[in-house]
């Protein structure tokens, strides 16, 4: 585990997310080098053997999913870190993680596209690919860091909830969060709460791989623990084998669905800044949540009754948050640096009279305070 916890650091965000994996149990990485996500594999590649845990670079980012499929299965919180290209590659191992209920940590640290874009610049453009990258019908979990803090905070929280849920679960920041250093001080041990994943409580020969609980989540056997644990990427009964029972086919979408839908409480995170009296409010997220919250502030000295929500969890959308806004407000702000992904999400499900306006950025450039204020003044 990082020595760092309970200590006041300077730290830049992607090293916070390294310390916020370690402290959450993870042992395991394997990646590709990839601007502007490059600095979490260096501090794995030192950190993890020094707590008898494995660090491998990988030929590429299709390998390295690979590998963090084969570590998770072999009973080791794992995870891999890239950026929009090598998340592309990755998107086919996501999707067999999904289908085989793989828990595992992908952090995205997104930058101008497509293709090979603007390797060093900000933006926010992987949000729906982060949601619907990989094929088919399939529950997943996406988070968004806005900070050096919630770098670490929101890591581990993943961890948690991919181990808890058997999930993979994706991690947004972005080049500004990544690469910007702020003095911190990083939660100590014993106030870090750590999630394993059920293990099966019966005899090898009982043992049913995909049998839900209550909440639909499968204990899960480590390949090497004497239980037989049949993994395939496709569509499976509850002993893992390959089935074309419509019933059993059906149950399985529901299942891994329901599992999600039943934790919405703990899943969807939002943080509400000055919303008790907001007329005006901005929905944001990742660095550009950071802006928003000057803007707010700027806004609220003179005179403007404006208000933040900041949303953490963006997929499965947390519409519980968002609907009661935009009944209270007669206009929403929804500033993003892409072409408005996460604004379709919230003209989706506004069902008042609320005026939705969207500011985007997509020159690569960050977006300001001011900028946001400005449109808040319109409003």
């Amino acid at each position: 585990m990082s020595d760092l916890n309970g200590t006041r650091q300077l730290l830049q965000g992607n090293e916070a997310v390294v310390h916020g994996a370690l402290a959450a149990g993870c042992r395991f990485f394997a990646g590709y080098p990839i601007t502007p996500a490059s600095e979490i594999a260096e501090l794995f590649s030192i950190l993890l053997p020094a707590c008898d845990g494995t660090f491998i670079q990988m030929e590429d980012e299709i390998a390295g999913m690979g590998a963090v499929i084969g570590a998770s299965l072999a009973g080791v919180k794992a995870m891999t870190a890239t950026s929009g290209p090598g998340f592309s590659l990755m998107q086919e191992n996501l999707g067999f993680a999904c289908c085989a209920e793989v828990p595992c940590v992908i952090a995205n640290v997104m930058r101008g596209g497509p293709s090979t874009g603007l390797p060093t610049s900000p933006a926010q453009g992987d949000v729906q690919m982060a949601r619907w990258g990989t094929h088919g019908d399939h529950p997943i979990i996406v988070l968004a860091l806005s900070s050096v803090i919630d770098s670490f905070t929101i890591t581990a929280k993943a961890f948690n909830l991919s181990e808890k849920y058997r999930v993979p679960v994706i991690l947004l920041s972005d080049e500004v969060v990544a690469h910007t250093r702020e003095c911190v001080e990083l939660p100590s041990t014993d106030e870090i709460r750590v999630v394993d994943r059920i293990r099966p409580s019966v005899p090898p020969d009982w043992y049913t791989p995909y049998e839900g609980d209550a909440r639909g989540v499968p204990p899960m056997a480590s390949f090497g623990d004497g239980y037989r644990h049949h993994v395939t990427g496709l569509i499976h009964d509850k002993q893992g084998f390959p089935t074309q029972n419509s019933s059993e086919i059906e149950a399985f979408h529901l299942r891994l669905a329901h599992k999600i839908t039943r934790g919405f409480p703990e899943i969807q995170m939002s943080r509400e800044f000055f919303l008790d009296d907001a007329e005006v409010a901005v929905i944001a997220y990742g660095s550009v949540a950071r802006s928003s919250l000057r803007a707010v502030q700027d806004a609220r000295k003179n005179g403007i009754k404006a208000g933040l929500l900041q949303l953490i969890t963006l997929f499965p959308f947390p519409r519980g948050y968002v609907s009661p806004l935009l009944s209270q407000c007669r206009a929403v702000l929804v500033p993003e640096m892409n072409m408005g992904q996460i604004s379709r999400e919230v003209h989706r499900v506004n069902q008042t009279e609320c005026r939705i306006v969207k500011h985007n950025r997509i020159d690569g450039q960050f977006i300001t305070p001011t900028e946001i204020y400005k449109q808040l003044i319109k409003l």
